[in-house]
């Protein structure tokens, strides 16, 4: 999915070969657009940053960032930019929180704040927790910031924009009664105590675990505990069925 913005309808996105802004070649973008980028990993924010914060020619000013939930609505609140990259896995309670305490924010009649996920994860619930949460649209981090760009401002514009495949998980979602519901319990974890708790229930040792994700045993056993604390279980057997339980295994 390296184009995953551009297979969708651009109507009443980006037209014009890449002038986000909706500019003429050579003139620069026709307006900017103001974005906070929220993520836990710093480096990814940084990447981000220098691919799509050129102002001058990509027409997208980044004004604000965060690691965590708290961090993310403090800066959500404090510059109120018209769209948010949203990761989906945080400290804090995960991007279905963030969207949760900024509720007012995206009901301003005025000056809506608009979020658009950006996550390594291609998985259902993930897609349809954040867009039940109000996010606008979900892309993957396989996208091109050219894409990005574009999807950026149609978000902004109103537009729902989805990665291809993604979109179908959203539309089977709504169009059933049987959706999923969103996962609370499991939207506490990040996404590396995820991948340990899925290890952990698959029966791998902690160094295997360590081997296999590239940590040491020690960082295994801290994440092995903050799993077992957020869900409220006492051993790696109760783990173990609890994930069995939600078919993550």
């Amino acid at each position: 999915m390296s184009s995953d913005a551009a297979q969708d309808d651009r109507a009443g996105g980006t037209a014009g070969g890449g002038q986000a802004g909706g500019g003429q070649a050579g003139d620069g973008p026709a307006r900017t657009v103001r974005v906070v980028l929220v993520d836990d990993h710093r480096m990814f924010r940084t990447g981000v940053q220098a691919e799509i914060g050129r102002t001058d020619e990509t027409g997208v000013e980044v004004v604000g960032e965060a690691a965590d939930v708290d961090q993310a609505v403090t800066v959500i609140t404090a510059t109120r930019p018209e769209v948010v990259l949203l990761d989906v896995h945080l400290p804090g309670g995960g991007g279905v929180e963030v969207l949760r305490r900024s509720a007012s924010l995206m009901a301003d009649p005025e000056c809506p704040v608009r979020f658009l996920a950006l996550s390594v994860s291609d998985a259902a619930e993930d897609v349809i927790g954040v867009i039940r949460g109000g996010a606008r649209g979900y892309v993957t981090k396989t996208i091109t910031g050219t894409d990005l760009v574009d999807a950026i401002f149609r978000v902004s514009e109103g537009d729902a924009v989805f990665s291809p495949r993604l979109a179908g998980f959203v539309l089977d979602a709504f169009a059933s009664t049987d959706a999923p519901p969103v996962d609370e319990d499991l939207d506490r974890l990040t996404q590396r105590e995820r991948e340990v708790l899925r290890l952990i229930a698959r029966g791998y040792a902690y160094k295997e675990i360590a081997k296999q994700l590239f940590i040491s045993v020690k960082t295994v056993e801290s994440h092995v505990s903050a799993v077992l604390r957020k869900l409220q279980l006492s051993n790696r057997h109760e783990l173990t069925r609890w994930a069995t339980a939600r078919r993550l295994v």
